[in-house]
């Protein structure tokens, strides 16, 4: 029998809530067992309530989507989160990257997009708005113009290595990347994990940032 993944909801705005709680019921395999309108209730709910997945906003009263995050996960590691973002709270980006969210999605973002980025990271992957990802790349790129700081950081890439990184950039899963490239998955998995050790961050999500930030691949 399919497991049912339990998803809690955590956004200020009741319409938007109810309408991503209709959403979700419309799909197979999940279940939305909790609503939250600020990040004190998520963290009460946590606390009794057996959840697989949250979908977080950032901009909330009181304690907000990056102090909630970075709480949640400090007490359930494995628990997985997708912030919902709009394009206004970029200030946020790597704020909530930093406080170890698994995926970045955009509230105006589609059924087919949310209910893929819910399945990828819970398959233990990480998932990265497309849009939001090439808006990021954009910004980049004209303040490194403004500021000529687009010097790479001294970190020794090998050439498979930056070539698996700009793929992950670029969104690629491991299965993806391992059917372009002709390797088995395991390889793929293991250049990922020495791209994490070298670079010093989190996950594949700041992984991303952090290429793109210093420059180490172009997209």
């Amino acid at each position: 029998m399919k497991k049912t993944h339990k998803i809690l909801l955590v956004d200020d705005h009741k319409m938007f809530r109810e309408g991503l709680h209709f959403v979700i019921s419309q799909m197979e395999g999940f279940e939305v067992v909790g609503e939250a309108s600020t990040g004190k209730e998520f963290l009460e709910q946590l606390e009794t309530t057996p959840v697989d997945l949250v979908l977080m906003d950032i901009s909330m009263p009181g304690v907000d989507g990056i102090s909630a995050t970075s709480q949640a996960l400090e007490k359930y590691p494995d628990l997985k989160i997708i912030a919902l973002t709009m394009f206004c709270d970029e200030e946020y980006y790597y704020k909530m990257i930093q406080a170890g969210v698994s995926g970045y999605i955009l509230k105006e973002s589609g059924k087919d997009e949310l209910a893929n980025a819910i399945n990828t990271v819970l398959a233990g992957e990480n998932y990265f708005s497309q849009k939001l990802l090439k808006n990021i790349i954009l910004n980049l790129n004209r303040e490194k113009a403004i500021t000529s700081s687009g010097n790479k950081q001294d970190i020794k890439l090998t050439n498979r290595e930056t070539e698996i990184l700009k793929l992950i950039c670029l969104g690629l899963s491991n299965a993806e990347i391992s059917e372009k490239l002709y390797l088995s998955l395991r390889t793929v998995e293991g250049h990922k994990s020495n791209l994490i050790r070298k670079t010093g961050v989190r996950n594949s999500v700041s992984l991303v940032m952090y290429a793109l930030k210093n420059n180490l691949v172009e997209i």
